[in-house]
């Protein structure tokens, strides 16, 4: 079994939530939108139709070695049509910036974002460091080289 990992965590301004879990045995801890600064300066981001904008959450990490953080769309989020656009997107442990989300409006409808808003949900997840050997053959599998689709649908 993994240990849990100490995560440091630093508030950029004073006001910004700490990420939490909602309820006890959920994965992700929520990311909220941090709109009152520059670029924004508002309480209410609007997302063009079938845009792609990136907020801020005012938070930084420091994810042990050993592990990434995976930024993802949250249910309630996709049921607006609003996802991560590049999920999930990943926190490698040596990045110490602002924690940023990529999002994606699907619709045909402007949507609009609240400052303090939960955006997304982190996953912290252990990563494998495999060092690659080069070779002249691989092994045979039963797939051998069949790509995309070639499994049925």
């Amino acid at each position: 079994m993994i240990a849990d990992p100490l995560i440091k965590m630093v508030r950029m301004f004073e006001d910004v939530p700490v990420p939490k879990i909602q309820n006890e045995g959920d994965s992700g801890f929520d990311l909220h939108a941090y709109l009152k600064r520059e670029p924004f300066c508002s309480h209410t981001y609007r997302i063009a139709p079938h845009t792609t904008v990136l907020l801020w959450t005012g938070i930084k990490l420091a994810i042990p070695t050993g592990f990434e953080g995976q930024v993802r769309s949250r249910s309630s989020m996709a049921k607006r049509d609003i996802i991560v656009a590049n999920q999930p997107g990943t926190i490698d442990s040596g990045y110490r910036g602002e924690i940023g989300v990529l999002l994606h409006n699907l619709s045909d409808s402007m949507r609009f974002i609240e400052h303090g808003d939960r955006i997304a949900q982190l996953v912290i997840c252990p990563v494998a460091a495999p060092l690659i050997y080069e070779c002249n053959v691989l092994d045979e599998t039963e797939r051998g080289e069949g790509g995309f689709g070639s499994t049925g649908q």
